[in-house]
């Protein structure tokens, strides 16, 4: 048998991409299905670890097999370019060569831009569900940016849609030329047998161009029923302070350990009213009042857990607040306070560094918190999510000209 096609059947070499691209498919299916329903349950307040640990697994196969999918893909296609496919069989109409041909076109696309959608998503947040490969989480020229990792999720979901509906057409095709037209479709793709061809039409040449208006119908559709304006979280929008130093920029980042990865992320809305006078060289040299919008916090793939109930719990409880007094001392520079997170109130007392620019000042300090403290996740163990939280600030501020600011 030939390892290359001929126009009567398909060689060796494209009957075991097929059927190999074929048993990944199905084997992504449940695989997929199931991740997604754990993803559900966990960000519905489960708190079981073996819950956690099993969507960790699934979702890590999922990636994992679907990287594999889109280099298989990119193989068929060079292999397609190299051995053009069999012409159409002697039974089949031209309205169904038509069909067939633009269904291939929507299969070859869908087996590129669902895994490498779904692999931008994971490039572009932090998560816990790393893929099993040497070669790194992150892609070239895609950023960790929340905004990008919606986009293409949502794209993902879509194209998976119209991948499954190519599917069907395309077992329904294969079966109705199998079983009802007595065809060798079937066979020549299974066991190379050959078949009798028609060689007075081929494949039309307006099939790709169906197959991208149907795509494009797909996005458009998603986009009407408003998938790409997903993030319901509830965010308020902090007003800005009066302050004798205002924050010209700064990050807030919190990291922490979930199955044994770290997860990594920011709030992007938050202010701080500073008093500091840094002529004092002892004692109490300011207060800081910062209150922060926890709906503006992205925590990779974890997000919209981190908002549930058993932890921030956003709906009830939208900002933070600390309070805190500036010392410094023979020891340096350091923050005693309160810290608010929902309705508990815990002392936080941390070092920060302090260098100044004439009247711009810049602040670098990290502190630990411990989530228990502030009633986080208490039905989860260390060993699925650590206690400690790590807490890393750094802020540059301009002293106002009018001292009564």
């Amino acid at each position: 048998m030939s390892a290359f096609n001929t126009d009567h059947t398909y060689g060796s070499v494209t009957r075991v991409i097929h059927w190999g691209m074929a048993l990944l498919v199905t084997a992504m299916i449940p695989l997929g299905l199931r991740a997604n329903h754990l993803a559900h349950q966990i960000a519905d307040g489960a708190t079981d670890p073996a819950i956690l640990s099993q969507a960790q697994l699934l979702f890590s196969l999922h990636k994992t097999l679907g990287v594999g999918i889109f280099f298989l893909a990119l193989i068929r296609i060079v292999w397609a370019l190299r051995s053009p496919k069999p012409k159409p069989l002697l039974r089949h109409k031209p309205a169904e060569t038509f069909l067939a041909s633009m269904v291939h076109w929507l299969l070859y696309t869908s087996l590129l831009l669902v895994p490498l959608t779904g692999w931008i998503h994971h490039a572009a947040t932090t998560g816990i569900a790393p893929i099993w490969w040497p070669f790194g989480q992150s892609l070239p020229f895609v950023p960790k940016d929340p905004s990008t990792a919606e986009t293409f999720a949502t794209l993902h979901i879509i194209l998976q849609r119209l991948f499954a509906i190519s599917i069907l057409l395309h077992l329904a095709g294969a079966l109705k030329h199998h079983f009802f037209d007595q065809g060798a479709t079937l066979k020549r793709m299974w066991n190379g047998a050959p078949g009798q061809i028609n060689a007075g039409h081929n494949a039309s040449q307006y099939a790709p161009l169906a197959a991208f208006v149907a795509s494009v119908i797909a996005l458009g559709t998603g986009a009407a029923l408003g998938l790409f304006d997903r993030n319901q979280t509830q965010t308020v929008a902090l007003q800005p302070v009066s302050s004798e130093w205002t924050v010209t920029e700064g990050t807030l980042a919190i990291s922490n350990t979930q199955l044994g990865a770290e997860v990594q992320g920011s709030f992007a809305d938050w202010t701080s009213s500073i008093s500091f006078d840094p002529d004092l060289t002892e004692g109490v040299m300011g207060e800081v009042t910062t209150v922060i919008s926890i709906g503006s916090l992205t925590l990779g793939s974890v997000t919209a857990h981190a908002m549930g109930p058993d932890y921030f719990n956003v709906a009830a409880f939208p900002t933070a607040t600390y309070n805190g007094t500036l010392i410094r001392d023979e020891d340096g520079l350091r923050s005693e306070g309160m810290l608010r997170i929902k309705d508990t109130r815990v002392p936080v007392s941390f070092a920060f560094d302090l260098s100044f620019d004439g009247n711009r000042a810049k602040m670098t300090g990290m502190t630990t918190l411990n989530r228990f403290d502030f009633e986080m996740g208490s039905g989860i163990d260390e060993n699925t999510l650590a206690a400690e939280v790590i807490l890393t600030m750094t802020l540059t501020a301009t002293r106002a000209t009018d001292p009564h600011f």
